[in-house]
């Protein structure tokens, strides 16, 4: 939606900002004229308002989300594990992350499109993790990509901040870092391992990076974390003292089968409702019962 120049003010030398222009009162349904964006959320942490971030993977999921209010959405890795049936994150590509970010982007109006550089994409360079992230923008359309590494990945961060690429940081418990770290243990507990933290979050923020993910790590810590830094932290198995929270959204909805981690928080069976609607389903098949007269052309 455009909007007009509004007349200056009464007694003041300034022009009013256009509408589109002004930071929401809140991200949580906030905006409804444009996209969220990297300014709102550091606008938040101004207010001390904190915001959700689910993940997203294909256009009407996204669109239930954004329908819902969540201000940014996570086009994540972890779609490996969760709906492309590998191990874990490794042998996700960029050609996938490609697809699937377009079509959350496609099922989206208002919030914040992330997207991760999968693994490989951006480790051996930073001429390569510009390559690739110039790619999730113009191809599929995304408004930041996130990258794991605060020291490490420093350098990529930077050249990718300066070509006007937003970028999140992702540190703790790095999943692409599966292998190296024998499994998906926490991360920053010890004097040392804190201090490490403390120091990637800060690179991080000093390269330009817009937020910073803390994944699985002490509560005390990411509230450290989270005091230490100007822009916001997303908790996810860090407890409540970040400024914001992220869940993988089949956790979330009770979609993921086994066990889930600690951290997450369960709000629906869909699991389970999917699996009624498949058997209802068969029965009236079987039975002859579907389709009815109402589902028939004649």
């Amino acid at each position: 939606m455009q909007h007009g120049s509004l007349p200056p003010a009464q007694n003041s030398g300034h022009a009013e900002k256009p509408a589109a222009e002004k930071a929401p009162q809140s991200l949580y349904g906030g905006v409804t004229s444009r996209r969220v964006t990297v300014r709102d959320l550091a606008s938040a942490k101004q207010r001390g308002e904190r915001w959700p971030m689910l993940t997203a993977y294909d256009a009407p999921t996204a669109a239930v989300f954004d329908e819902a209010g969540i201000p940014v959405l996570l086009v994540g890795d972890s779609a490996g594990n969760c709906h492309l049936g590998y191990e874990n994150t490794v042998p996700v590509t960029m050609d996938e992350m490609v697809m699937m970010s377009a079509a959350v982007v496609r099922g989206t109006k208002r919030a914040l499109i992330v997207a991760d550089l999968p693994f490989g994409s951006y480790q051996e360079s930073p001429a390569q993790a510009l390559h690739n992230a110039v790619r999730l923008m113009k191809e599929a359309g995304v408004g930041a990509v996130k990258l794991e590494g605060g020291e490490r990945s420093a350098a990529a961060t930077e050249l990718l901040v300066q070509a006007g690429v937003p970028v999140m940081a992702h540190l703790g418990l790095t999943p692409q870092s599966v292998h190296a770290f024998g499994g998906y243990p926490v991360q920053g507990r010890g004097d040392e391992a804190a201090h490490q933290l403390l120091a990637d979050a800060k690179t991080a923020q000093s390269a330009g990076a817009f937020a910073v993910v803390l994944e699985a790590v002490p509560a005390e810590l990411a509230v450290q974390v989270t005091a230490s830094l100007h822009i916001p932290t997303v908790g996810i198995g860090a407890g409540v003292g970040c400024d914001a929270q992220v869940l993988v959204w089949t956790d979330m909805a009770g979609m993921t089968g086994g066990r889930v981690p600690k951290f997450v928080k369960q709000y629906a069976d869909l699991r389970a409702t999917l699996g009624d609607a498949a058997r209802a389903f068969s029965a009236d098949v079987i039975g002859g019962s579907f389709p009815a007269a109402e589902h028939t052309f004649h």
